[in-house]
This record gives C-alpha cells, sequence and structure tokens, in this order.
C-alpha cells in the first residue's frame, strides 16, 4: 500500500484526495504557490511545499519543480487530482521514470486519448458510434474547408489537441465556414501548441452524458454507472446527476457497454470517464478523460463507494474490490459547482477574502469546499469554491434539497452563483428532464435573479446597518482616552435619531444592480417602531432582535428573520431563498459622479486606477476619457475639462489612489489668435 503521498493540485481536490488518504493512514504532501501559500489544502496536509510564483506556468504546471518537492518529501506516490497536469502523459512518464506510483492511467492511454483526431479514428474502428465528421491528416484549412462543404451544416470546430470546449467554432452558414476555420486554427495554435483540427456535425440540443469506468493493472473492467451534465455554461459543466435522467433502458445498456469498449481499447487503467453526446436516440462518443472527475461525487453517492481510495488500492497494484455484478445504484444524487463569478455582471470571476463562507450542514448532503471564511480567493486560478451534493431516494427530492441547501450556503467578500444555481434547480424546464446543453446559452435571463426587491430585506438590512452602526460609535466613544461608558439606558448612547417633540426617522439609502432603495428607520425609546421603504407606506415594526449574525423583526404583522453580514459598505442579507448584495449609499459618490462629469482631475473617493488610456503630451479634447478609477465596485470616468495637452500624470495602473488626490494635469489650449 501507498505510505506518502503528494496531490499535484490545489483546491477542493486536493483537500478532498487528502480525506480518503487519512483515513487510509496516508501521509499526505500538498504543493502551493505563493498565491496558495495560506490556502485549505496547504492547512490541511501533513506537510507542504513551496513550487514557486502564482503563474501555474511556475507551479502547478511545473513539472520539475513537483517532482523536487516529491523528492524532499519522500513522497512515494502522485495523484494529479484534475486539470493542470491530470492529463498530461509527459508528467505521467516523468513521475514513473522517478520510481513513483502514479495514481492515475498508463502515458499510453493518457496519449491514445490526447488527440480527438486520433481517438474518434480509434474509436470509429472499434464500432462505437462516432459522429460524422472529418479527423484526418490533411490538414491544411482549403482541404478541411472541402471536407466541411462535403458534410453539410452545421457543424463544430473542435482543436484536435483541446478540451474544456477551449477554441471551439461552430458554423451554422457557408459564408462562416471560412472565418471559423481560421480562428481556430489561430486558437488551437496559441491555447495548445497544435493546430490540428477536427470538424463535426453539429448537434444543436444534445444532452451530455457520461460513463464512469474503472479498470486494474490485472485486467478487470467495469462501469459505475452513468451521469448527465447537460447544464452548462460555455461548455463548462455547472450541474451534473447521476444516474442519467429520461434514458431509454436500452440506450443505457449500450451506452455502458460502449464505454466499456472504450476502456479496453486503450488498455486503461484507473478512472476514467467516457463522454457521448445524445440526441434523443442515439448517442456518440466525444471524447474520455483520463483522470478523475470533478463529478465523481455524484457517482460515490448513488454507490456508496470511495473512488479516491480505488484509485489508490489501484495504483498500488491491487484487483478492484468488485465485480460487475456487484455494483449497485441506489436512489439519486446531483452537484452543483459553487464558483466565485457573478451570474449579475455576465459571470465575471470573482476574487478577494471571504469574509464569510458558510457551507450547509445537513442530512444526505454533502460538501467538497476548498475554501471557507477567512480564506482568500486568487485570481491566478479557476473560480470553484467548491460543490455540493445532495442524495435521496428521487431525482425531483434531490433537486429539492440541492435547492434548498444552496439557498442555505451564505458568502460574503466576493461574488458567487449559489442562488442562480438554485433556480436552476427548480426550474420546469430541468425538473421534467426538458433541458440540454444549449440551455443556458439560449434562456440565461430565465434564472437571472429577480428585478424587485423585497421590503423586508430592505427594513431588515437597514436595521442591521443602523445596529452596526451605533455599535461601532459606541465602540469608539468607549476607547476614547477620558470618556466615560455611558449606561445602557443613557439616551446618548442609543443612536436612534431622537429629536425633541419630533418623530426620529433615520435614512438609509442602498444600491443594488444599480437601482436604488430609500428607508427610513423610526425608533421609539431606543427601539425601532416603523420603517417607510422608497417613501411607500409606513410598515409598524415590533419585536426586533439582533446579533452578529442574524437579525428577525416583526413587519406589518408577519415575521422576518435574516442572516446578514456587513462588509465595509456592503450589507449582505439572505432571507427565505434570496441573497442580496446591498450597497450603502456614501453621499460622497454622488459628489464624485458630479467631478468626474465635469472633468474633475482630483477623486473625492479612494479607490484603484483601472485603466490610463492617455500619456503624457497626448493632445485631448473636452469629454475625452483621461483615467478609469474603480471605487465602491464601481469604474468612474475621469473626462478633460476642455482641451488641452497631458503635462503629467502621477498614478499608473493598479495604483491606490487617495481620497482627494489629483490624478493628473492639464493645460488648456490656447485660444485661436482671432479670439473664435
Amino acid at each position: 500500500m501507498i505510505k506518502s503521498l503528494l496531490v499535484a493540485n490545489r483546491g477542493e481536490i486536493a483537500c478532498r484526495i487528502f480525506r480518503t488518504a487519512r483515513r487510509m493512514n496516508i501521509r499526505t504532501v500538498a504543493v502551493y504557490s505563493d498565491a496558495d501559500a495560506g490556502a485549505r489544502h496547504v492547512r490541511e496536509a501533513d506537510e507542504a511545499w513551496r513550487l514557486g510564483p502564482a503563474a501555474a506556468r511556475d507551479s502547478y504546471l511545473n513539472i520539475a519543480a513537483l517532482l523536487e518537492a516529491a523528492r524532499a518529501s519522500a513522497a512515494g506516490a502522485i495523484h494529479p487530482g484534475y486539470g493542470f497536469l491530470a492529463e498530461n502523459a509527459q508528467f505521467a512518464e516523468a513521475c514513473l521514470a522517478a520510481g513513483l506510483t502514479y495514481v492515475g492511467p498508463p502515458p499510453a492511454a493518457i496519449r491514445a486519448m490526447g488527440s480527438k483526431i486520433l481517438a474518434k479514428t480509434r474509436m470509429r474502428a472499434a464500432g462505437v458510434p462516432v459522429l460524422p465528421g472529418y479527423a484526418g491528416e490533411q490538414q491544411e484549412l482549403e482541404q478541411l474547408e472541402h471536407h466541411a462543404q462535403s458534410l453539410g451544416l452545421p457543424l463544430i470546430i473542435k482543436p484536435a489537441a483541446g478540451g474544456g470546449g477551449k477554441g471551439m467554432q461552430i458554423v451554422r452558414q457557408s459564408a462562416e465556414l471560412r472565418g471559423a476555420l481560421a480562428a481556430a486554427r489561430r486558437l488551437a495554435e496559441s491555447a495548445f501548441g497544435d493546430g490540428a483540427l477536427l470538424i463535426e456535425r453539429y448537434l444543436p440540443a444534445p444532452r451530455h452524458l457520461e460513463v464512469q469506468v474503472f479498470a486494474d493493472t490485472r485486467g478487470n473492467f467495469l462501469h459505475l454507472g452513468d451521469r448527465d451534465c447537460s447544464i452548462q455554461r460555455r461548455h463548462q459543466k455547472l450541474i451534473e446527476e447521476a444516474p442519467a435522467p429520461a434514458v431509454p433502458a436500452e440506450v443505457r445498456e449500450r451506452l455502458r457497454a460502449a464505454a466499456l469498449v472504450v476502456a479496453r481499447e486503450i488498455g486503461y487503467v484507473s478512472a476514467g470517464t467516457v463522454e457521448f453526446l445524445f440526441d434523443g436516440r442515439e448517442f456518440y462518443f466525444m471524447e474520455m478523460n483520463t483522470r478523475l472527475q470533478v463529478e465523481h461525487t455524484v457517482t460515490e453517492a448513488v454507490t456508496g463507494l470511495d473512488l479516491v481510495e480505488w484509485q489508490l488500492r489501484v495504483a498500488a497494484g491491487e484487483r478492484l474490490p468488485l465485480a460487475q455484478q456487484e455494483v449497485r445504484l441506489t436512489g439519486h444524487a446531483i452537484e452543483a459547482r459553487v464558483n466565485a463569478e457573478d451570474p449579475a455582471r455576465g459571470f465575471l470571476p470573482s476574487a478577494g477574502r471571504l469574509a464569510l463562507l458558510e457551507w450547509p450542514v445537513r442530512e444526505s448532503v454533502r460538501v467538497d469546499a476548498g475554501f471557507g471564511t477567512g480564506d482568500t480567493v486568487p485570481d491566478n486560478y479557476d473560480s470553484l469554491l467548491g460543490k455540493v451534493i445532495a442524495w435521496a431516494p428521487s431525482r425531483d427530492q434531490a433537486a429539492a434539497s440541492l435547492a434548498s441547501a444552496l439557498t442555505h450556503t451564505h458568502c460574503a467578500g466576493i461574488a458567487s452563483n449559489e442562488h442562480w444555481l438554485a433556480r436552476i434547480l427548480r426550474a420546469p424546464v430541468f425538473l421534467e428532464v426538458r433541458h440540454n446543453i444549449a440551455l443556458l446559452d439560449e434562456h440565461l435571463g430565465d434564472f437571472a435573479a429577480p428585478q424587485a426587491v423585497s421590503p423586508p430585506a430592505l427594513i431588515l438590512a437597514a436595521v442591521a446597518a443602523h445596529s452596526a452602526t451605533t455599535a461601532l460609535a459606541a465602540r469608539a466613544d468607549s476607547a476614547a482616552p477620558g470618556t466615560p461608558t455611558a449606561a445602557p439606558a443613557s439616551p446618548w448612547a442609543q443612536g436612534d435619531g431622537f429629536t425633541p417633540n419630533l418623530q426620529a426617522p433615520i435614512a438609509y439609502r442602498f444600491s443594488l444592480s444599480g437601482h436604488h432603495h430609500g428607508v427610513e428607520l423610526e425608533y421609539a425609546q431606543g427601539r425601532p417602531a416603523a420603517a417607510t421603504v422608497s417613501a411607500g407606506a409606513r410598515c409598524p415594526l415590533s419585536g426586533v432582535q439582533i446579533d452578529p449574525d442574524t437579525v428577525a423583526a416583526q413587519i406589518a404583522g408577519r415575521r422576518y428573520h435574516a442572516r446578514y453580514r456587513i462588509v465595509g459598505a456592503h450589507v449582505y442579507l439572505w432571507l427565505e431563498d434570496e441573497a442580496y448584495d446591498f450597497l450603502l449609499d456614501d453621499p460622497r459618490a454622488h459628489e464624485f459622479h458630479a467631478t468626474a462629469a465635469v472633468g474633475g482631475l482630483t477623486t473625492p473617493l479612494p479607490g484603484v486606477v483601472v485603466s490610463v488610456p492617455v500619456t503624457v503630451g497626448s493632445k485631448v479634447k473636452a469629454g475625452d476619457v483621461l483615467m478609469v478609477i474603480e471605487a465602491m465596485k464601481m469604474e468612474h470616468a475621469i473626462t478633460a475639462p476642455h482641451a488641452g495637452t497631458v503635462k503629467s500624470i502621477h498614478f499608473a495602473r493598479g495604483e491606490r489612489v487617495p481620497e482627494g488626490s489629483e490624478l493628473l494635469e492639464l493645460a488648456a489650449d490656447p485660444p485661436p489668435a482671432d479670439g473664435r
């Protein structure tokens, strides 16, 4: 058995592999880049070794550094995880040459599936269904265009050495073909170093099905059922489930048999996944992932098996623990990938410190996470924070359980997608299995957050913000030298807007998704008594309770209870099934907009320079953009108030700008000689 294991990866997959290794009494070794020095996977390993700078090419893709870490730590085996070098035959060979046990398939098997052209040609010869296409050696663009025209439209062009959807081009009209081939060639060469292309008939709306296969070094093969991974955005999987729903029994049997043919054909060993496209009648081989998949968790949930343990035992030379007839699949499991990305801003990746990340804890729900509260999400790697997996006796129950678990995931400090995923899981198109891989590309707006904001959410956010403000002020007062501590009953400690003989309204203004919302709180005897939202009806408040994590109140006769977290000017609030990131509207922001609008060259808010489109000596016209500042999560353009010449620039891109700073100097052009 393996005694010590180095995981050549990071994030949730490293943590997940360590969990099994610890249970098997295997010493664990982590590796990390400078960006991950304080990461969770580093903390969870028995020991950790630095690889190099943050860039993946200098760290997680650096084969020499990985082998040196294995030597220095006396690791006996290397697990590649997924991504990075997990499907790199050269890395597998280097591990074996160094005397290490490689926890994965033989280099020859990796190489056999490394080229889509060779793989599809080989599988077609083996009798596995493959889409009509061209995968030949004639790779000149003119010849590819000729073969494409003979196949008919629509077509998809893929880099032969690619994966993950990178470089794919879809052609629906003949006029697009030549340009798409040229673009695919450029992308293939830049992304994969190999310009070879594969052309296939394009299925506009298939489902993505796959089969989990396993093999040992003694010639034993089996499958562990199938999965559906059709919920994708830009070819990236987001929701996966096992078994694949709504697949006829005869098709499912042939699908699983075809996957085993693929594995046997290339002499496979360890865990692998054979992927197919399914058009509702027939399936077609797409590719084989020669590694452990992100979504292996749903297979584990329905089989009760630990696939990482199987990998480690097979790598140590053991037989597969079960025969095919002993494999049992029970119930249904669904996984959702929680990513650090903002659905409201076109899924822009988000990075930074996690002020809060609480994962759900409930029966039959599993969480594989690489991050938690206080961790920093770097912007150097993929955006996966973790995966939430729910098992239940039926698919509908599993979907409901997972959606509920996602809405009880609390993330603050960066943007994340868990509530967006929950809306997909509750949508009839998913529950009725009417979805396909094109769903999110064609109907993305159907799953957007509601535009209307719940008035109770705004009221609770205002109560939480006011409580935090008064608590901060009280702490500041008590910390002042020579300041006596006010008694709890003292009106001077209340911060309730008390005015003799008048109501005591306290106004808050929030912005959410570009819309502004005003809230007025009325206090009586130091307690919130009523609230008005956006100059609407007055809502009585009672029974207000607030602590550092939760806020509750009786609002217009109904009791509401919410989780909240305040991070700077952001009030994060979770109420019922929705999450809100309210931005407290600082009056200084209006000054900023006014200053920028008239071409002011100073900033009344601290921020970061994101763009400087001019240089010293540039001639500009009135209204030209001189600098762009990011402040309060918004970009603000500093424009020229008049025509002139840039004399000096005081801040460069990426530099932090203090409040009130002069950004640059603009000399006005002299008036024309005739005075006009």
